[in-house]
């Protein structure tokens, strides 16, 4: 059974930094695709950064230069670095994984191309002003 609890979000000032965790059990990082999501009150959910291999990588354009997706395998936990955080960019943020599809990069799954399968709870990510 795929697991991922998300843990590391909180309230930050504009301009801070947060980093977010996903401990994940049930799956290998080697055949399974890592991504985080986020919604906002209102707002559609959105596909912030996904991984298929660590250096196989996405990040929306919302956040490139500023959000970093990373895993450590021995730990099972993906982390996602937030840095110069906006406002605009509080939201409930999500856990996700699926198994890969061959062939495919990591833009198909943030973009929902091919949705993730298993999803976390969320954690929340407040960003005053």
């Amino acid at each position: 059974e795929v697991q991922l609890v998300e843990s590391g979000g909180g309230l930050v000032q504009a301009g801070g930094s947060l980093r977010l965790s996903c401990a994940a059990s049930g799956f290998s990082f080697d055949t399974h695709v890592i991504g985080w999501f986020r919604q906002a009150p209102g707002k559609e959910r959105e596909g912030v950064c996904c991984m298929t291999y660590s250096d196989n990588t996405f990040s929306a354009n919302s956040v490139k230069g500023r959000f970093t997706i990373s895993s450590d395998s021995a730990k099972n936990t993906v982390y996602l670095q937030m840095n110069n955080l906006k406002p605009e960019d509080s939201a409930v943020y999500y856990c996700a994984a699926r198994k890969r599809v061959i062939g495919f990069g990591p833009e198909y799954y943030c973009s929902g191309y091919y949705p993730m399968n298993d999803w976390g709870k969320g954690t929340l990510v407040t960003v005053s002003s």
